[in-house]
């Protein structure tokens, strides 16, 4: 409850509601507080609650409140199922009702935004089934909905455009560059129009240019459709091939098998299948889950230094030794004469790892299997030609004639056999009948003696009998067997278990002193580990101070020469302006003319005067131009008054050459005269 508070007083603290609250301050909010902060939350989720609640009745606000939850779909918790008292809850404050729902409503505040929105336009309004009797009311109502469904593709089309990465900017500059293109494109066709007008008939070359390129493009289109139809040929002829196959195989697989044996294959099949999906697949998902788990827990532990990593080793060095130690005491404690069950333990796990094996083999070979398959078509498929037929290459099928030419003398010779047996077992299935019918023949003149002598079911009592004792005889002669293996092996398992034992004890006993001294060493090893630690954390402490004292004054020495060279540049200035200013005052009290010159105040002084002189010669260039301006405007508006008339006379001199074939004009004492 806590954690809830907390969670609920930080988001309020945050944007946008910055309510500025502690964990003190919200709990001892009283029930009409609670209720606003409730309707501040709402109200930021749906803008349309925003109102103080004070200023309505409380049943409007807890239909309102109610009304947008059961829209958001909230579920009130375990203890608060009953509507009636969570509507009581909400009415007077009550903190077990509010706190859950703002701290559901500020976990999923973007989404429910986002619902509140939608809810908008797709909480259809419910109109009564007797309203929509009316036309008018149903093709509304129709329309009503088409609106829905629309406003439902383009939301789905916004959220996909949003979220598929693409940028306003980027498409603002793609529409420029297509733009760009498209005025060159439309310039170089004018051009093109402009360079092709002058062509005679281009209309009709224009035309048959549109009619090639059309063909092309059917061209084009038909060729790919030929493809596409060579392909789907190429396609049906593998799988009828497949299929002819198939049926050839399932023909011979039908003509030699009967149905027992087809039985005991597809039990067998089913017994495969059945310990690999219950046992081996199972515990391969199961390792490979804890790998992964081991593999993530990794992961996220924090980068291991290498004190941690020898830290480790020791820890699986330590518990390697206990697991010895307890091999050890296990094998001197626990006598193999006494535990009987060990031979079938051994060849049980025996049987395991056999099946184990044999089910990886079959792993294997399923998956050799599928990649020659796949090799197969693969090849097939490469080994086509244009039309589709596969192309066999001559050291190919000179084996494949030879397979063919062995397997067709093989068949014939198979077949021969065939026939003889076929030809024996009719003679024997006769021969079977004819036994049965003097059997049966026999049997019952045995019945009818039996009757006479007064002991029937004498024979089939005998007969079962004679079968139980050879039964009995061959159990007796399997199980001595079976107990004289068991008791030799037995045997053996002993002498070589006291074999094994005798060659270690002088071992063990060794291992037990070097054990004795390997702790001894280990324990003061780590006493001489904890001094070396000490001593290095103590050294490593003093290292440190001095590294910082020494970083220190290292600074403090940079500085202190960053200043010196500072203040010896500072000098040098000084020292040559002082200078300067020592010249410059010799030659301005020197009574020479020449070194007067050099002064820079002279030079100055020089400078200021031909300055002078050149702006008076400006005003006065500046003055005449204001006394001409006028004049030169007006000679100016003369100039282009002439330049204009001189145009108009050239204008009329080519239209008078051009109408020369009509009249001719003469020109006298400054006019022009048209004589026809």
């Amino acid at each position: 409850m806590s954690e809830q508070l907390k969670f609920i007083v930080e988001q309020l603290n945050k944007d946008p509601f910055k309510k500025n609250f502690n964990l003190i301050t919200f709990d001892s909010l009283d029930p009409m507080q609670l209720l606003q902060v409730l309707n501040d939350v709402l109200a930021e989720i749906d803008p349309k609650q925003a109102l103080d609640i004070r200023e309505e009745m409380p049943e409007q606000t807890v239909k309102r409140m109610c009304s947008l939850l059961g829209m958001l779909k909230y579920k009130p918790p375990g203890n608060l199922s009953d509507v009636s008292s969570f509507r009581q809850g909400l009415v007077t404050g009550n903190k077990p009702v509010v706190h859950p729902i703002l701290h559901w409503l500020l976990q999923r505040l973007p989404e429910l935004k986002k619902r509140a929105y939608l809810a908008q336009f797709l909480v259809k309004l419910e109109v009564p089934a007797e309203f929509l009797q009316d036309d008018v009311i149903n093709d509304t109502y129709h329309q009503y909905e088409e609106l829905v469904e629309g406003f439902k593709t383009y939301h789905k089309e916004c959220e996909q455009l949003r979220t598929s990465g693409f940028s306003t900017a980027e498409i603002r500059k793609d529409i420029g560059s297509m733009e760009e293109e498209k005025d060159q494109l439309i310039k170089r066709v004018e051009r093109l129009k402009k360079r092709v007008e002058s062509v005679a008939s281009h209309q009709r070359m224009l035309e048959q240019a549109r009619q090639l390129r059309v063909e092309k493009e059917r061209e084009e289109s038909l060729t790919h459709q030929k493809q596409e139809q060579k392909n789907q040929l190429f396609q049906a002829e593998q799988r009828l091939q497949r299929s002819q196959q198939q049926l050839k195989d399932l023909r011979q697989s039908a003509s030699d098998a009967n149905p027992e044996s087809l039985m005991k294959r597809l039990e067998e099949e089913i017994r495969i299948n059945s310990y690999m999906v219950s046992e081996k697949l199972p515990k391969e998902l199961e390792g490979m889950r804890r790998t992964v788990q081991y593999l993530q827990k990794i992961a996220s532990e924090p980068a291991m230094g290498q004190a941690d990593l020898q830290e480790l080793e020791d820890r699986i060095k330590g518990v390697d030794s206990q697991i010895n130690q307890l091999i050890e005491k296990r094998m001197m404690r626990i006598d193999p004469m006494d535990d009987k069950l060990a031979l079938y333990r051994q060849q049980a796990s025996i049987i395991i790892r056999r099946k184990e094996s044999k089910a990886e083999e079959l792993r294997e070979a399923r998956e050799d299997l599928a990649a020659a398959e796949r090799e197969l078509r693969q090849r097939s498929n490469q080994s086509q030609t244009s039309d589709g037929e596969e192309v066999i290459r001559g050291d190919e099928l000179k084996r494949l004639v030879m397979k063919l030419r062995s397997k067709g003398t093989m068949y014939k010779k198979k077949r021969q056999e065939m026939a003889e047996l076929k030809a024996e077992f009719g003679v024997l299935q006769r021969t079977e009948e004819i036994l049965k019918q003097r059997h049966e023949t026999v049997q019952e003149k045995l019945q009818t003696l039996e009757a006479e002598k007064g002991i029937t079911g004498y024979s089939t009592t005998q007969e079962e009998l004679e079968r139980v004792s050879a039964i009995k005889s061959e159990l007796d002669e399997k199980k001595g067997r079976t107990l004289d293996d068991m008791s030799e092996m037995v045997k053996k398992l002993n002498s070589l278990i006291v074999e094994k034992r005798s060659a270690l004890a002088p071992i063990i006993k060794e291992l037990r002193s070097l054990r004795q001294l390997g702790q001894e060493l280990s324990q003061e090893y780590e006493e001489k580990k904890v001094q070396y630690e000490s001593c290095t954390a103590g050294l490593e402490s003093n290292r440190s101070k001095l590294e910082q004292e020494v970083k220190a004054l290292r600074e403090e020495t940079a500085q202190e020469e960053n200043r010196y060279h500072y203040i010896n540049s500072m000098s040098e200035i000084i020292e040559m302006q002082i200078q300067r200013a020592a010249e410059e005052m010799k030659a301005y009290v020197s009574s020479d003319p020449q070194e007067k010159k050099k002064a820079i105040r002279e030079v100055y002084l020089k400078n200021i005067s031909e300055q002078e002189l050149l702006g008076k010669k400006l005003r006065e260039k500046q003055k005449m131009v204001r006394e001409s301006h006028a004049a030169n405007m007006e000679q100016m508006t003369l100039w282009r008054d002439l330049e204009q008339l001189m145009e108009c006379k050239r204008q009329c001199f080519i239209r008078a050459q051009s109408q020369a074939s009509i009249g001719q004009v003469i020109q006298e004492g400054g006019e022009d005269r048209l004589v026809l």
